[in-house]
């Protein structure tokens, strides 16, 4: 599918047949048609293996791919995937990763797929690589080892190595390979940034399913290189039975137990009950712990969790010098321009430390903020 996706976006299939053939090996075909499932075009690239292949070990793929003269940026991303996916079978196997026979992934359509993969990058000029979330399927698939559960283990290692987010849906099937896991899991992040579409690719699989069976690539170039990209739960709860106090209180709990913000929303609940929704903002590795804060704290009998993206300024923290001793100020930069806001506790404090009006100790700090380069 990757393969597929690539020519899909402008990869002639010619020029990938000719630079694969520097890997020296034979036995298989590359072909690449245009296709249309459940109404929706794309390519399907499909390596067919025509002659028998010998049992591969990690060493002898590596051997394969460094003495070929590909380009060496081409090589070295390669044997990367290779050596995390030889790292991730020899963890499941309890073998040694450099001499342990690969099976399906020592066979010359997994290596195809992922030399291919990394050349078809570099032949676009792709300088990053970032992926959403997952979709591994479920239920149970046969391998060299018998019958194993979805996402097989291998795969699921190498998932677990970089903490990769995925969706496992309900259908019974693998949607994610051992070899597809490697390439996203070794080439790209999990936070795709603001970007301008440029070109977009469908490979589509040769498993037929509900839905289009397609990786879709989307090629572009950045908005802007000052925007941060990240991902976040949002957790919600309604409330119709807690006093104010009590919601200031959960409040409090859940910012000292790192959530990012919270808020309250008034909302009009069944039985013309006026509520309020609570909303915390948290980042995804706190979405649990903060999910049991809020159940634990307010009246609520369940929350509702989402996922969502920011995009957020650089910003970072400064002091100021003022007559009053030293003031932090928050500073962000977007497009090469800078602002800087005050830090309301350090202007809290230096006020009831000198008798002073809170509003002006802000205004006296800002503006020295902003006559600072």
């Amino acid at each position: 599918m990757v393969l597929g996706a690539l020519v899909d976006a402008g990869v002639p299939v010619a020029t990938l047949r000719s630079h694969l053939a520097k890997l020296g090996q034979s036995g298989y075909t590359l072909e690449a048609r245009e296709v249309v499932q459940q109404g929706f075009r794309g390519t399907q690239a499909v390596v067919t293996v025509s002659e028998p292949q010998p049992a591969r070990r990690l060493v002898d793929i590596i051997a394969i791919v460094e003495q070929s003269p590909l380009p060496p940026e081409v090589k070295a991303l390669a044997c990367r995937i290779f050596r995390r996916l030889g790292e991730a079978e020899a963890r499941v196997h309890g073998r040694d990763a450099e001499h342990a026979h690969l099976h399906e992934v020592g066979a010359v359509d997994a290596i195809v797929d992922i030399v291919g993969a990394v050349l078809g990058l570099h032949l676009l000029g792709v300088e990053s690589v970032f992926a959403s979330p997952i979709a591994t399927g479920s239920g149970l698939v046969q391998c060299a080892h018998g019958t194993v559960p979805v996402p097989a283990p291998a795969t699921l290692a190498l998932l677990e190595e970089v903490e990769a987010p995925i969706l496992p849906g309900r259908i019974q099937c693998e949607l994610a390979t051992p070899t597809g896991a490697a390439i996203l899991t070794t080439l790209a992040t999990f936070s795709p940034p603001a970007v301008q579409v440029q070109r977009v690719g469908y490979g589509f699989g040769q498993k037929q399913l509900p839905w289009p069976n397609a990786l879709r690539l989307i090629l572009g170039t950045g908005l802007a290189q000052d925007l941060q990209a990240d991902g976040v739960s949002i957790i919600e709860a309604n409330v119709d039975d807690m006093t104010p106090e009590l919601l200031g209180a959960a409040m409090e709990v859940l910012l000292d137990a790192g959530a990012l913000d919270v808020y309250f929303s008034p909302i009009q609940m069944k039985k013309n009950r006026p509520a309020v929704k609570l909303s915390a903002i948290a980042p995804v590795e706190l979405e649990g712990k903060l999910a049991e804060l809020v159940l634990l704290h307010t009246t609520s009998l369940g929350v509702r969790i989402k996922s969502a993206r920011r995009l957020k300024c650089a910003r970072w923290q400064e002091s100021v010098d003022t007559p009053w001793g030293p003031v932090r100020v928050k500073v962000r930069s977007f497009r090469g321009k800078k602002s800087a806001a005050p830090e309301y506790d350090d202007c809290l404090r230096v006020a009831r430390e000198h008798g002073l009006p809170v509003l002006e100790v802000y205004t006296a700090v800002n503006t020295l903020a902003r006559a600072q380069p």
